[in-house]
């Protein structure tokens, strides 16, 4: 037919399409480079489960965007410099006063940058509420079982977006040089020395030689703003990516099965939710930032190393380490002609070990367990008694630990003496934690108990009835199959065992002492100690089938 020829077919055919939009050839275009539809399709109506604990893990996320972004105006103005100046700004209390650039610059990003101050307070208030939002999403993980398989990773990246952001917020809190952020890199300081044979070469290369030194802001800085959110913001990428993957746990109900989602997809209904959950999120910060004053650094003033400042506390998040330091005896042992300050470095070396327990706790029951299935089920948490248990008493710990960070501010407030305070903190790190851990057991079996009698007699009513014996009783009102499926549902395996030592020809088999430790682990977690034996189905059928006046 020729070149002409095709030329009017080709102009025939393309004359019969309907026009194509811009956006709609963009679309193309990226999809035939990138094939972005085949991954829309397959993932943006994915289903995802609603329950109001998992908006914890949200809050979080959303926090740490509103810190990225309210970070990165604060850079614009923050000068990280220990040269010293003399003020001279719109704070005239301070005016001739010596001080670092450092200081000198967050006192113009208060007073001076428009919105400043209201940056700063976000930033603040957004960093409380980013590391309060992941230890209590890290909690609710814990207690509900979600970081069993095939979730260890993710709750590996959780536990260490909770450690670099507790670290993270050290040296934010540092950088403006006031005399509150100095006390606490003093403290900082203190417990580096603490650390035998290297401690003192650990302190001159961080501080750039003796205590404060002129380096240490300049070195925070790239450290705060660069390197440890760079690495948060990559976990949190990850974290998300496996979230999607592994698909969204849920809570036990009708419908809900290791295999299948029973909720929402994520486009529309999710995404929308979510875009309006990341304004309100901000919106809170926001009006916290305008209202609720936070580290007034104007009223601390610059560092000098000869002052401390009167009742300094640092963030919530690190005053149980400050705890550990502040309840433990002064204890010193000077061998070869060197001291080692124990009161200092035990507490120092036991503040990662407490976070590392709750780290490590999933490859523990895993191993107790031997159970290698995939879990997208939740547990609730009365189910689980000892598990419950053991998170309950960490954080009475941790609570505990709180307290003994602040025990002077504790001992004026509440008009008592320090020394009873201390005794207090250091007989309740024993003492309360094991009393946590009995009392919340006995709740979670007696919880057990409760629902057995529900699902074998009904729930109570408030009616009472007469019987034709004279017997008063109370009407019970039977249960829904949806409600007898969610307390019923959990699995209750037999616990490892040893099993027989000695075989039918007599011969003693050897056992490792960490199978024994394994089989007495288990019998502890889950034992006939340890749970209350769900009713079976005949049970059920032979008191609800049966005359019963109840």
């Amino acid at each position: 037919m020729g070149d002409d020829g095709a030329r009017r077919v080709y102009g025939t055919d393309s004359a019969r399409k309907p026009p194509v939009g811009k956006g709609e050839k963009l679309a193309d275009w990226a999809d035939g480079r990138l094939g972005l539809f085949a991954l829309a399709k397959a993932n943006m109506r994915k289903v995802f489960p609603d329950h109001w604990s998992f908006m914890l893990g949200e809050v979080t996320l959303y926090s740490f965007v509103v810190l990225i972004l309210t970070g990165v105006y604060l850079t614009l103005f923050f000068e990280p410099s220990m040269q010293e100046v003399a003020y001279n700004g719109s704070y005239t209390e301070l005016n001739g006063v010596l001080m670092s650039k450092a200081f000198e610059s967050t006192l113009d990003i208060s007073f001076d940058v428009r919105g400043g101050l209201l940056i700063r307070q976000i930033h603040h208030w957004a960093a409380l509420v980013f590391i309060t939002g992941m230890l209590v999403h890290m909690m609710r993980v814990f207690f509900t079982g979600a970081f069993r398989k095939p979730r260890e990773l993710n709750w590996l990246f959780g536990w260490t977006l909770l450690m670099l952001g507790i670290i993270t917020g050290l040296t934010g809190y540092s950088l403006p040089d006031d005399l509150l952020s100095g006390t606490g890199i003093r403290f900082a300081q203190g417990a580096i020395l603490s650390i035998p044979i290297v401690g003192t070469y650990l302190s001159f290369f961080l501080f750039g030689g003796e205590f404060p030194g002129e380096d240490i802001i300049s070195r925070l800085y790239p450290v705060h703003i660069l390197l440890l959110p760079g690495i948060m913001l990559g976990l949190v990428t990850a974290h998300l990516i496996l979230v999607f993957y592994h698909k969204h746990t849920q809570f036990p109900g009708p419908g809900r099965k290791e295999r299948s989602v029973v909720g929402m997809p994520f486009l529309p209904v999710y995404l929308a939710k979510a875009g309006g959950f990341f304004f309100l999120v901000f919106g809170v910060l926001t009006v916290m930032g305008a209202v609720a004053q936070i580290n007034p650094v104007w009223a601390f003033g610059p560092y000098r190393p000869d002052l401390v400042t009167t009742g300094a506390q640092p963030d919530w998040y690190l005053g149980f380490s400050e705890g550990l330091i502040r309840v433990m005896p002064g204890w010193e042992i000077n061998l070869w002609g060197h001291t080692l300050v124990l009161g200092v470095f035990i507490p120092f070396s036991l503040f990662p070990l407490i976070l590392l327990a709750l780290g490590l706790y999933p490859f523990l029951e895993a191993w107790i367990t031997g159970d290698k299935r995939e879990h997208h089920i939740l547990d609730r948490p009365r189910n689980a008694p000892v598990r419950t248990g053991l998170g309950v008493a960490w954080l009475t710990l941790y609570a505990v630990l709180l307290i003994g960070g602040g025990n002077d501010i504790v001992a004026t407030h509440l008009h008592l003496s320090i020394n009873v305070i201390t005794w207090f903190v250091r007989i309740g790190v024993f003492v309360l934690p094991v009393a946590a851990f009995i009392v919340t057991k006995k709740i979670c079996m007696g919880l057990q108990r409760r629902d057995r009698a529900k699902v074998l007699h009904g729930r109570e009513t408030g009616t009472v009835k007469r019987l034709p014996t004279g017997e008063y009783i109370e009407v019970h009102e039977p249960l829904t199959q949806a409600e007898l499926h969610t307390l019923t549902q959990h699995e209750q395996l037999p616990p490892y065992e040893i099993g027989r030592e000695v075989d039918a020809g007599g011969v003693r088999r050897k056992v490792k002492r960490s199978e024994r430790l394994r089989a007495r682990l288990a019998k502890a977690m889950y034992g006939p100690d340890a749970r209350i034996e769900k009713p079976t189905v005949e049970q059920y059928r032979e008191i609800t089938s049966g005359d019963h006046p109840h």
